[in-house]
């Protein structure tokens, strides 16, 4: 994968189960974030009350490809990648 990633941690939750909780994490954050490329789940946990699981919670970093600035003349990319 060429490029830049940047990566964001985000905590969701869902009453199905911890993969509707990744799921949710994942499809909200794509309504304002493009170009995601991958998730890694960090931390499960659930809420409980009466002795039941109420909701499911997921820890999660989502990765996403940072989109590079195409406004910026060539001589302004290069002098701050060092030319490089």
């Amino acid at each position: 994968m060429a490029g830049v990633v940047n990566v964001i941690e985000l905590v969701a939750d869902a009453e199905g189960g911890w993969v509707d909780a990744v799921e949710s994490a994942v499809r909200e954050a794509a309504r304002t974030v493009r170009n995601i490329t991958g998730v890694e789940v960090t931390n499960l946990t659930a809420i409980v009350a009466d002795g039941r699981i109420q909701r499911y919670r997921a820890n999660v970093n989502l990765a996403f490809l940072v989109e590079p600035r195409e406004d910026r003349p060539a001589e302004e990319a290069e002098a701050h990648h060092g030319g490089l």
